[in-house]
């Protein structure tokens, strides 16, 4: 192959793989917006739609890890065209349903498809260059990951006011059938040979029957009651499957989690800063854009209320190119603790809405969520592959990025059990609609507060490790790693790791 083919080929898998993760952050950061709409059209209620975001996050979860194994036996090439494709159908799917139960099926499909896209994608791009260009190109693919996920919410908000919420899909279905053309033209297959051929086919689906019956417990048990039958069976089957995955885990060739891991201290705990994280930028996106939304409070457009999320959004993402030197400066763990101690602090400010308060009096609470966010993210994501040898970095990667969307799934549970109860109880009381709401929102930012105080303790008990020097690839990935772990100058490999 001669020079110019090979550069042709680095530039049609970078091209293909920062497009596709582009667009499927983008796409997961807009449903939140887009959630009032869809219960409109479908008369299916906001509370019950919240699955349409849980059920993304608990398949994302489950399959994260497993479609990078399966890139690295079948060939990546061929599995991320088969992520592309499953996210063309379910972009179809949900664009054509009149139910919410068909939006939430799309939805779950698509967490499949988006995470086999983000793992099988960052693999083919890994496996494509080498050295100084595969730092630069890693970097193009977290920020474009970045901006995807900030630009989601407002790129939603305008879709609906210009057309309909099915336009998003039927956008995305398009740009992901561009880059299945171009994955075809111009990539090439890739494999690892060294690799055994099994799968952890088990350990997926034992993830998805631990997340599940926990995740619709949170849910439901306000309703069925938390000393029910139906909630203490779905507790005790998530336990049981819990137990099932770790006694798989420990037999089966190549597992999903490799339980040795869980002897690293930093990884653990910097895995649950991850965890946290993801929980609550998820939570406060759900909370904000029904409330933002409401006739009742704000009464925002969908392209208001896009709008109106930019500066947690954008904040977050900008204030990333900062943080790495501010980590090299005065350590990873003070920097994420300090993070989420602002983020804590913005949630308490959160806390005291009510319901006479204008937009204005939220710019401030979101924008200390954002900064906390962006200091605590990079740093954490970076303790993770820091912490490990070079032959563990991406088993590492794997296990936060696996938790990124085990924390979405079960935060906007929480969050949603939350608003929607205290929504429910107070207006049982005969409290004005306005009333009602703005007490959901305070509880519901109050237990974020909470969550985001665990952090801290996360921070405190982290430990040394190497720090990042705080270069710009650096930058990229503490501007991703909202939703992508990325290796970053800390990692102890010469490479970026080519499994998720």
């Amino acid at each position: 192959m001669s020079d110019t083919e090979t550069a042709s080929g680095v530039r049609g898998v970078l091209i293909a793989t920062c497009l596709s993760t582009l667009v499927v952050n983008a796409n997961t950061s807009a449903v939140s917006i887009l959630l009032p709409a869809i219960s409109t059209d479908t008369g299916m209620s906001v509370t019950t739609l919240q699955w349409a975001v849980t059920g993304y996050s608990l398949v994302g979860a489950a399959t994260i890890v497993t479609s990078g194994s399966l890139g690295d036996v079948f060939g990546r090439r061929r599995i991320f065209q088969y992520g592309l494709l499953l996210f063309i159908a379910s972009c179809v799917l949900i664009a054509l349903s009149d139910s919410g139960g068909m939006v939430i099926l799309g939805r779950a499909i698509q967490g499949a498809s988006g995470a086999t896209i983000l793992a099988c994608g960052l693999s083919l791009l890994s496996v494509a260059t080498r050295g100084a260009d595969q730092l630069r190109a890693v970097s193009y693919w977290g920020a474009a990951a970045a901006v995807g996920a900030a630009a989601g919410p407002l790129l939603g908000g305008v879709l609906v006011e210009l057309a309909s919420w099915q336009a998003l899909f039927w956008v995305d279905a398009g740009v992901a059938g561009a880059c299945m053309a171009l994955t075809a033209a111009t990539v090439a297959e890739s494999r690892d040979p060294n690799r055994s051929r099994s799968i952890d086919v088990a350990g997926s689906l034992l993830v998805a029957l631990t997340l599940m019956p926990f995740v619709l417990a949170l849910s439901k048990g306000g309703d069925w009651g938390w000393t029910s039958v139906a909630t203490l069976g779905c507790l005790a089957l998530a336990v049981a499957a819990g137990f099932a995955f770790v006694a798989v885990e420990r037999r089966v060739a190549v597992p999903m989690l490799d339980l040795a891991l869980l002897r690293n201290r930093i990884l653990v705990v910097s895995t649950i800063a991850i965890l946290i994280g993801a929980g609550t930028i998820n939570g406060l996106m759900y909370l904000v854009s029904l409330y933002f939304q409401d006739p009742q409070t704000l009464g925002f457009s969908p392209l208001q209320a896009g709008l109106a999320t930019l500066p947690a959004t954008a904040g977050l993402v900008a204030v990333a190119a900062f943080v790495p030197r501010l980590a090299a400066r005065f350590g990873g763990r003070q920097v994420v603790a300090a993070g989420f101690a602002i983020t804590a602090a913005g949630f308490a400010a959160i806390g005291l809405v009510e319901a006479s308060w204008k937009y204005s009096a939220f710019v401030l609470p979101l924008v200390a969520v954002a900064l906390g966010m962006g200091l605590s993210n990079g740093p954490a994501s970076s303790a993770a592959t820091a912490s490990v040898e070079p032959a563990q970095v991406g088993a590492a990667s794997g296990v936060s990025n696996m938790a990124r969307y085990v924390g979405a799934a079960v935060a906007t549970a929480l969050a949603a059990t939350i608003y929607g109860t205290v929504i429910a109880d107070r207006t049982a009381q005969g409290e004005p609609g306005a009333d009602a709401l703005s007490a959901g929102l305070a509880a519901a930012s109050w237990t974020m507060a909470a969550i985001s105080l665990l952090g801290v303790a996360m921070a405190v008990i982290m430990g040394r490790h190497r720090a990042a020097r705080g270069t710009l690839a650096d930058s990229a990935a503490a501007a991703g790693a909202h939703v992508h772990t990325l290796p970053t100058s800390a990692t102890a490999t010469a490479h970026p790791p080519t499994t998720p």
